[in-house]
């Protein structure tokens, strides 16, 4: 990663913005965060703001907005293209992560959208499920808005706190954020069963 931060860095100010956007507008939009995943590109986002090569305020928008605007093309795909967005080789070896992930629509509806954008390989496929399950559009985007709003200036301040020690971090704080998130997940999940075996009973 120490050659991709300093490539960015040797680029203008406004390629920054445009390169980090892209990498977080494609995962979502068309599955590239299996090659980098865009919490990758939003802590490098803002180890550049820490050196001054753009503003944070900058980066984290710009992250927010590729972000929001990533997952609704995402949707989109899979509300117009279905299942068979399912059977595309990327997404061929990761069956059971996939059915998992549709058991979370399933049971969590548009929660799954907001609580998927925190794990990687949720973030990626979880906006063309949402659309392949033909969530409502507008209930798909407020999650997918809050998620995005709060992810993206979570993980860019990350990289902005962090500055030369970005790595560490980065790989730190998705295993803090994946245990912290499946942590809520179990909790809801557990809340639920009980609520509704209470009713049965």
């Amino acid at each position: 990663m120490g050659a991709i931060t300093n490539w960015l860095a040797g680029l203008s100010g406004p390629v920054v913005y445009a390169v980090v956007g892209a990498l977080v507008f494609f995962e979502d939009a068309i599955f590239v965060g299996f090659v980098l995943p865009g919490e990758t590109a939003a802590v490098l986002g803002g180890v550049l703001a820490n050196q001054g090569h753009v503003t944070y305020w900058g980066i984290a928008l710009v992250v927010v907005v590729a972000a929001i605007l990533g997952d609704s093309v995402g949707y989109e795909i899979g509300h117009h293209f279905g299942d068979r967005i399912l059977g595309i080789r990327p997404l061929q070896r990761h069956r059971e992560r996939l059915g998992a992930a549709q058991e979370m629509i399933r049971e969590r509806g548009a929660a799954a959208v907001f609580f998927g954008r925190f794990i990687a390989f949720f973030r990626a496929v979880m906006p063309a499920l949402a659309g392949i399950s033909k969530m409502p559009y507008r209930k798909f985007l407020l999650f997918n808005a809050l998620g995005g709003i709060t992810w993206g200036i979570g993980f860019t301040l990350l990289g902005y706190l962090a500055g030369q020690a970005y790595q560490r971090v980065e790989k730190q704080a998705g295993q803090v954020v994946a245990g912290v998130i499946a942590g809520i997940v179990l909790l809801v999940v557990g809340v639920w069963a009980w609520r509704r075996h209470k009713r049965q009973g």
